[in-house]
């Protein structure tokens, strides 16, 4: 189901933020409080869409040090740093172009494109906060620090988050661009962080406001 998923998404809306993302159903994200990441890593800039931690998505890798940066990870350890730029028209990112927030990523996968251009799948791991670029060729790298999120633990917190699945499920099942699975991937979400970040990432906001949402604590 999870490849079906995500075949209909990289074919569909390839550079699509506002398409249901690809994730995992199980939980992993609850599983990476002891992974370890590097204390420096290659940062993947990106245009259009915001990365949280547990969600699955592909990305079009079209820029010399974009492809540079998931070519490292994907041959090394597999993460990468993805943080999301203030200003798509920026061409070439620095450091105080790019939000200081963003989320540490496993590279699961590089597609080669009918058109030649390169698909990375990526999925979001951690919170992680970037402290300073250690070098800008030929790839951004920078050294992060990694960020927890403290979520309330209450049964009124348990209910709403429950509410707020339900209604999750009704709009997925009104939304004819929306396959079908989807509703039973929701289903299987125990976790309230990775339900949080599913649910952010799919509201209809703009990357400000997402970006406002993934810096909550």
């Amino acid at each position: 189901m999870f490849d079906d998923l995500m075949q209909y998404r990289v074919a569909s809306f390839p550079e699509s933020p506002e398409i249901l993302p690809v994730f995992s159903i199980s939980d992993e994200d609850e599983n990476t409080g002891g992974e370890k990441y590097p204390g420096v890593l290659p940062i993947l800039a990106l245009k259009n869409t915001v990365l949280y931690p547990g969600l699955v998505i592909p990305i079009t890798v079209g820029r010399t040090k974009s492809n540079a940066a998931v070519k490292k990870a994907f041959d090394g350890d597999k993460f990468v740093a993805v943080f999301t730029q203030k200003d798509i028209k920026i061409k070439d990112p620095g450091s105080d172009d790019l939000y200081k927030i963003g989320t540490v990523a496993k590279v699961l996968k590089l597609l080669t494109m009918p058109d030649g251009s390169t698909t990375a799948i990526l999925q979001g791991r951690q919170k992680i906060f970037l402290n300073i670029l250690t070098k800008t060729e030929p790839y951004l790298e920078g050294n992060v620090t990694v960020l927890e999120d403290n979520l309330p633990k209450s049964i009124e917190f348990d209910a709403t988050m429950a509410s707020i699945k339900d209604i999750a499920r009704k709009i997925i099942e009104l939304s004819p661009q929306i396959p079908s699975e989807a509703v039973m991937m929701l289903q299987n979400i125990k976790s309230n962080r990775f339900l949080l970040n599913f649910i952010a990432s799919n509201l209809n906001l703009n990357i400000e406001k997402k970006q406002k949402i993934l810096e909550l604590n």
